[in-house]
């Protein structure tokens, strides 16, 4: 019987000779190293890597030699297709690397560079002259409370002693919800978040009411339909006007500048009692009623007068204290409301109401972002 045919010579498979795997190997090494970018690497990776390459081809041929010839191909072959994909990984790492670097170059932005191409936003002045007066009265300790612009007639009325008779709630004053004896009405002032407040809460009560009310009021240069109030509720103990005045100078004075005081003359609200109008001092003229050329009676913003006129203010009327459940020999406070369309308008020279309200951002802009 023969014995097995030691002779054979496996490298006579041509493309699993050394110096064919070698050529295979160098190909693929040179074109992973010639490869510019990622998109070149994935390409030359499937054409040295993938099934249908020269080192996979030659690996399938190993399966048909002899089991003594098997040894040495495999790892001849098996090395050759592990420097290969060493250098791909490495090839790969390097490129990575380049590719970060570049688009941090190429599409890094210039934050210095004037914008042409979309205008600038602005915050609406109504929104940060409501949050400037909102940090004015949290500084000194009182809170900020909000209520529905949807407001049960009761709490807009009754509960502010405005009668059932009361004029304002006539069509020609209030906007009401159908059906028209549903009881709804959109909001004439923010005074229901104070009656709101004083239904909830225990005194002692310090909260201001800024928010958004309706009218029926034709829109002209100073008059809206819709607008903008600020209303301030003290409940204590000991209460005065003497608190309110103080309180109001302050406000003016933050609104306005250092000096600007306030004034109070007579007047009536059915939801207080004392109640009074409240004057500025003049914050062009600062009360001389002259203007910069020291003409009298010639300072335009008030005709001369030295004041102007800004919001109401009053004693809280008991009335309304009893129908929100709060003792009045117990406790007193005060009310004060203002319109921040009106107190935006002092501030910033602004002369026609409907400016405010069209969403010009030609207008906006001017006010910046200021938070």
């Amino acid at each position: 019987m023969s014995g097995p045919n030691t002779d054979y010579d496996p490298v006579e498979v041509t493309p699993l000779k050394s110096d064919e795997v070698d050529a295979m190997r160098e190909a693929a090494l040179a074109a992973i190293e010639a490869a510019g970018d990622l998109d070149e690497l994935k390409r030359v990776r499937i054409e040295h890597t993938a099934d249908r390459s020269p080192l996979a081809l030659a690996n399938r041929e190993i399966g048909a030699l002899p089991p003594q010839a098997r040894k040495d191909a495999g790892m001849r072959v098996g090395q050759a297709r592990g420097a290969v994909n060493q250098a791909l990984a490495a090839r790969q790492a390097t490129l990575e690397v380049e590719h970060e670097a570049r688009i941090l170059v190429e599409e890094s932005v210039d934050v210095t560079l004037p914008w042409d191409r979309e205008p600038r936003g602005a915050r609406h002045p109504l929104t940060t002259i409501q949050e400037l007066v909102g940090d004015v009265f949290v500084a000194m300790g009182w809170e900020v409370a909000e209520g529905p612009e949807v407001e049960a007639e009761w709490l807009n009325f009754d509960a502010l002693n405005l009668g059932p008779d009361h004029a304002a709630r006539t069509m020609q004053d209030t906007f009401w919800l159908e059906p028209s004896d549903g009881g709804l009405v959109l909001r004439t002032h923010t005074s229901p978040v104070q009656a709101r407040t004083m239904l909830t809460r225990t005194p002692p009560i310090y909260v201001i009411c800024p928010g958004r009310v309706y009218r029926t009021d034709e829109l002209d240069a100073t008059h809206t339909p819709v607008f903008h109030q600020v209303e301030g509720l003290v409940i204590d103990r000991g209460i005065t006007m003497a608190h309110l005045k103080g309180t109001l100078d302050h406000f003016a004075e933050a609104m306005f500048g250092q000096g600007i005081t306030t004034r109070f003359r007579p007047s009536y609200f059915p939801f207080t009692e004392p109640s009074a109008e409240v004057d500025l001092v003049c914050f062009v003229c600062r009360g001389t009623g002259l203007n910069s050329a020291g003409d009298l009676d010639s300072c335009r913003t008030c005709k001369g007068e030295g004041w102007i006129e800004w919001g109401g203010c009053g004693v809280v009327n008991p009335r309304v204290l009893v129908a929100c459940g709060i003792d009045p020999e117990e406790y007193t406070g005060f009310a004060f409301g203002m319109g921040l369309e009106r107190t935006l308008m002092f501030r910033h020279g602004i002369e026609d109401m409907r400016d405010i309200v069209e969403g010009d951002v030609r207008f906006s802009l001017p006010f910046g972002t200021e938070i």
